[in-house]
């Protein structure tokens, strides 16, 4: 339980890799501030649900407020909120960059602006954890809003640190890949939601399990993992640090095949 007694702020928390990481950070005693609050309530946690448009200022100052007077304080933010739209520089259409980039990047901005603040007048000792994505460190085609996003969020994590530093609020980054899906299908159903074709999804999964040299891929509790480690107490020197919990895929040479490899290796 080595966030007894913390408030932990997670935006994004669908039943893949949000959820994932709200429900670590509820196991290791931390009261959440996030959307999906029933399914912490029902793991025996605290929380509190709350809806909020990242890229509406006034919406997260209001989310922050409530949080604040529902909690006291917020010692936790964990920037996570994203969406999906994969399409090249030639397709994309400006309205779709500015959503996409904007629901990534001032999202975390406005969130970390606000919880930073909130932190500082009450002396809190803050931790903030942006979420990435091996995109965000390789040139992916045909996912130009994302990618970029991502990759954004990496400088944004080490120049917030630098700056938050003093206040005594560490900033670090924690970089997911493609993720196993049958964790988030067992959520989702938990969650009460439907999950959406779930054979097709494990279909797709299937090539990027192959690619990774670890020819297996994270769970969303393996990020919750990570995740409570870098906001608790163990990892009190780290600031301005990306973890990456990708089953060696951004450290992997181009080159190499990893399923032609585990395919030639001795039982």
């Amino acid at each position: 339980m080595r966030l007894e007694g913390k408030i932990a702020l997670v935006t994004g928390t669908s039943p893949n890799i949000g959820g994932g990481i709200a429900e670590g950070l509820a196991n290791e005693g931390a009261s959440i501030i996030a959307v999906d609050a029933r399914a912490i309530e029902a793991l025996g946690g605290k929380a509190l649900g709350l809806t909020c448009d990242v890229r509406d200022e006034g919406q997260v100052r209001g989310a922050v407020e409530a949080g604040l007077s529902a909690f006291g304080r917020i010692d936790i933010l964990v920037n996570n909120a994203a969406i999906f739209n994969k399409k090249g520089v030639l397709d994309m259409s400006l309205d779709e960059w500015r959503r996409q980039t904007d629901v990534i990047l001032t999202g975390a901005f406005l969130f970390t602006k606000y919880v930073a603040r909130s932190m500082i007048e009450r002396g809190v000792a803050g931790r903030v954890l942006n979420i990435i994505s091996t995109a965000g460190h390789q040139g992916e085609p045909g996912n130009i809003a994302y990618s970029t996003s991502k990759c954004g969020l990496l400088n944004f994590t080490r120049s917030a640190a630098m700056e938050l530093v003093g206040h005594n609020i560490r900033v670090n980054s924690l970089t997911p890949t493609a993720t196993d899906p049958a964790e988030s299908f067992e959520r989702a159903a938990r969650w009460g939601r439907e999950a959406r074709s779930p054979a097709a999804i494990t279909a797709l999964m299937e090539p990027f399990r192959r690619g990774v040299p670890m020819q297996r891929l994270p769970k969303p509790t393996d990020y919750g993992l990570a995740a409570a480690f870098l906001v608790s107490d163990d990892a009190a020197m780290i600031t301005g640090t990306d973890l990456r919990v990708d089953a060696g895929a951004i450290a992997r040479y181009w080159a190499w095949d990893p399923a032609a490899a585990h395919k030639d290796a001795p039982a």
